[in-house]
């Protein structure tokens, strides 16, 4: 007792408060973990994520693949010591399609029933327009379960900055960025494929395409275009919807012919502690009030548009027509499925051959 009751000293709080501190941290975290990159997630929706759960973001996307990819080769080789330790095992993973829009798609080829696991929850995926179900079974064949949950989508528009004169000529869509005004005044997006499906791979559009090229960079492409660099870039819809309110220097296009579609997914490795998704909080961005605020935002759920209609209405006429393009034209979209190896290389070699010559 008179051990207990002796006064300790400063030195020896700051001790064993440090010492709290270590075994804290070496203590798993509680809860089953939703693994993201910053800022591919509403803010708004991720905080309403309910206990247990808990959520680690990394930098980037890349970094949410190369640790989906460690989980991916412990589902499929059940390694006896494996590489992430149980409390780091994601039960959810939030990531966009880039791994398919990409020409190498290594990560989405190894995608699938083996190293996923379905959600379990028809009723809620039954609430999505149809045009999603492709994507819900990761392109599987039509009857399979849904191994991701498309919670929102976004069409590769027009960008252009201070171009009233290519505004008026919209109807031409894609073919605008042949214009001989745009030569070096054009950003592309990163990825050589979706310049490719926007010109259906043609190659004499391809290499007219690739001589307008002042950038391939969808990331610092909005800078470009903002700064006054760019006349025009293809980007993500999303990224430009909160800006169209406030530079009314910006216009978009989204073409009559069709756009390809990028998505924002989230998956439920196989591998992952045996947790059921948080079903209720899935549901929570397809209903206001949080879908109100997600539009906003640019985040389009692929929900019927007579349900998104109500919605899309309170926002200023050229932004709703964007948020509710209408069943017709997102019925000329398309989503991208993982390549094959044979047809990256074909697409790589298509690509390469239209490089502009010096």
């Amino acid at each position: 007792m008179a051990l207990l009751s002796a006064p300790l000293s400063r030195r020896r709080l700051l001790q064993l408060g440090l010492g709290a501190g270590l075994l804290a941290a070496c203590r798993p975290a509680e809860g089953p973990q939703l693994l993201l990159a910053e800022g591919e997630l509403p803010a708004a929706w991720l905080k309403q994520l309910p206990d247990p759960w808990r959520s680690q973001q990394l930098a980037d996307p890349a970094a949410v693949q190369q640790q989906l990819q460690v989980v991916v080769q412990q589902g499929v080789q059940h390694t006896a010591q494996p590489r992430v330790q149980p409390g780091a095992q994601p039960g959810l993973v939030a990531l966009s399609d880039g791994w398919a829009s990409g020409l190498g798609s290594g990560l989405a080829s190894g995608l699938g029933p083996k190293v996923l696991q379905p959600f379990g929850a028809p009723r809620l995926w039954a609430r999505l327009a149809p045009f999603s179900a492709e994507v819900a079974r990761l392109f599987g064949s039509v009857g399979a379960g849904e191994l991701a949950f498309p919670w929102a989508y976004s069409p590769w528009v027009i960008a252009l900055r201070s171009r009233s004169d290519l505004l008026a000529r919209r109807q031409e869509g894609w073919a605008l960025l042949l214009d001989p005004s745009l030569r070096g005044r054009l950003v592309l997006p990163s990825s050589p494929r979706i310049s490719l499906e926007i010109v259906k791979g043609d190659f004499a559009q391809l290499e007219r395409l690739r001589a307008q090229a002042l950038a391939y960079d969808e990331r610092d492409g909005l800078n470009l275009l903002l700064s006054g660099k760019a006349d025009a870039a293809v980007l993500p819809l999303q990224r430009l919807i909160p800006l169209l309110r406030r530079d009314q220097r910006l216009a978009v296009i989204w073409p009559e012919s069709g756009a390809p579609l990028s998505w924002q997914l989230l998956l439920r490795p196989a591998a992952s502690p045996p947790q059921q998704p948080p079903l209720e909080w899935l549901g929570a961005v397809l209903e206001p009030p949080l879908l109100e605020q997600l539009l906003a935002r640019g985040w389009v759920p692929p929900l019927p548009q007579a349900q998104l209609a109500p919605m899309a209405r309170r926002f200023p006429a050229a932004m709703a027509a964007l948020l509710l393009p209408g069943d017709a034209l997102l019925q000329r979209c398309w989503s991208l499925p993982p390549l094959s190896l044979a047809q990256q290389l074909a697409q790589q070699n298509l690509w390469d051959a239209a490089a502009p010559r010096s």
